[in-house]
């Protein structure tokens, strides 16, 4: 811990220059697989601070290696990629970016997840461990992850080859800010995160007039049906208490009152905390809709587009008992135990790739006493804005104190000397 508390007291000397960067980074916020910008000034940051800096992995990925004698070998992820949001914070440093999306559209851009944060508390440790080499042995990688809203951007950086750039680590550590006080951190072993998927839905009939519906295969109807019956999976298929979703968030078809179309489209959303659930749900979405598409006669079977793939987070207990027991040394009773999330994150798919263990945990970016106030009155979800909000914005510090602090804690209770 002395080697820790060394390190932690150096933050005030470096904490200006990275609240001024975090600004910068909100300001110019970039889309998954475009953050240029972002990648090129953490780059130039870790070059000078003396790392091995590997650029260019998954599109707009990026590593810096920093090798500091024997001992473990410890990787440190955080995420680059904004969102299409519209920002309505009124910060001073807002964003009034607009950006070409995959599609050519152009949309408003918004650091609404903390990716901006993640990245400046990163920078953080990077920067007290290499300015402090004597307080730890071994070798430190930091990791600069794109597209992690699109939940593809771990794992282009593991299919481009990122085991044959980097050392092999002994263990990974990722963190991230949510709607909870900003002096709290919390994590759990095993499923942490659900994982999700994304799937679109192509219902086939036959189109005719309004007033002739004999004459047609109606997907409308099709798609009702369809829609009914997925929602039956969880409370008819899962046991009760066994987590899972099925959530049919887009239900497009048709275009006028007396036109029965051709085609419905249904965008559906699965999560899961284990692959024998995910399987079941996908499973049954597949069956029911198909036979849906029978009994109706569709003339042409369902097409399946699976997209937006997560992983399930599931921290290894024996990385979550060292990093925990060390949380619980700097941050004493805020170091609590986190209830599984529904949220989802492809941060498994690097430990995963790369076949180490790991850990994930989250941290606070909120007033304490605001956030316990609403949650006593019930008003949680109105008071504090969540994540993907175009209101969210964590208060800069604390925030970023706990970020770097936890971050530096969980490094040194590998590295520490």
């Amino acid at each position: 811990m002395a080697a820790t508390d060394a390190l932690l007291a150096e933050l005030d000397k470096i904490q200006a220059w990275h609240l001024d960067f975090y600004q910068d980074l909100h300001r110019h916020p970039e889309l998954s697989f475009q953050e240029h910008r972002t990648a090129g000034l953490v780059a130039d940051r870790l070059t000078g601070l003396g790392y091995d800096v590997h650029t260019g992995i998954g599109g707009t990925g990026l590593v810096g290696v920093l090798r500091n004698g024997d001992g473990p070998t410890v990787l440190a992820r955080a995420d680059m990629d904004a969102l299409p949001v519209r920002e309505a914070t009124g910060l001073p440093y807002a964003s009034t970016v607009t950006a070409s999306d995959a599609n050519g559209n152009q949309t408003p851009v918004m650091h609404a997840c903390g990716h901006d944060m993640h990245v400046t508390c990163l920078l953080a440790a990077a920067q007290l461990l290499a300015e402090h080499p004597t307080d730890w042995s071994g070798t430190f990688i930091a990791l600069l992850q794109p597209a992690e809203e699109l939940g593809t951007g771990a794992r282009a950086m593991v299919d481009d080859g990122l085991a044959v750039q980097i050392p092999k680590p002994d263990v990974a550590l990722g963190q991230h800010v949510m709607g909870l006080p900003h002096d709290t951190v919390a994590s759990r072993p095993g499923a942490a995160l659900s994982a999700a998927d994304s799937i679109r839905v192509t219902l086939h009939g036959r189109g005719t007039h309004g007033s002739m519906p004999h004459y047609g295969i109606d997907p409308v109807l099709l798609g009702s049906a369809v829609v009914m019956r997925l929602n039956a999976i969880v409370s008819r298929e899962l046991a009760p208490g066994h987590f899972g979703v099925v959530t049919v968030g887009s239900f497009q078809s048709g275009s006028k009152s007396n036109v029965i179309p051709e085609t419905t489209t249904l965008l559906l959303n699965l999560r899961s905390y284990d692959d024998h659930t995910r399987k079941q749900l996908r499973d049954a979405v597949g069956r029911i809709v198909e036979a849906e598409c029978e009994a109706s006669g569709s003339p042409a079977p369902p097409e399946f587009e699976y997209t937006d793939p997560f992983p399930v987070t599931e921290n290894t207990q024996a990385v979550y008992d060292k990093v925990s027991a060390a949380f619980t040394d700097h941050f004493g009773d805020k170091a609590i135990l986190m209830d599984p999330s529904t949220g989802s994150e492809d941060f498994s798919d690097i430990p995963n790739g790369l076949g180490v263990p790991y850990l994930y945990w989250i941290w606070g970016g909120f007033d304490p006493e605001t956030y316990h106030r609403a949650e006593a009155d019930g008003t949680l979800g109105k008071v504090i804005p969540g994540n993907h909000a175009s209101t969210f914005a964590p208060v800069m510090e604390p925030t970023f104190r706990t970020g770097a602090s936890a971050m530096t804690v969980a490094l040194m209770s590998y590295l520490s000397t």
